[in-house]
């Protein structure tokens, strides 16, 4: 996946950088070479999305609804 970004004329260099970080943030890129920086079992991803759902469900249950 390829992103790119152009830097303004007389931009600042801080600036520019804060705008690619952004960039890469909202991509999903980051999110993604997170989860590919060591192996995960797929037994423990499985695990790992049980315990996502239950934590959202019981979430779910604490919030008042109005």
């Amino acid at each position: 996946m390829g992103l790119r970004m152009r830097v303004h004329d007389k931009e600042p260099i801080g600036q520019a950088l804060r705008r690619f970080k952004k960039l890469i943030e909202r991509s999903g890129m980051q999110k993604e070479l997170r989860a590919h920086q060591y192996y995960e079992k797929p037994c423990e991803q499985r695990r790992r999305a049980q315990l996502r759902k239950q934590k959202a469900a019981r979430k779910a249950m604490m919030t008042p609804k109005v």
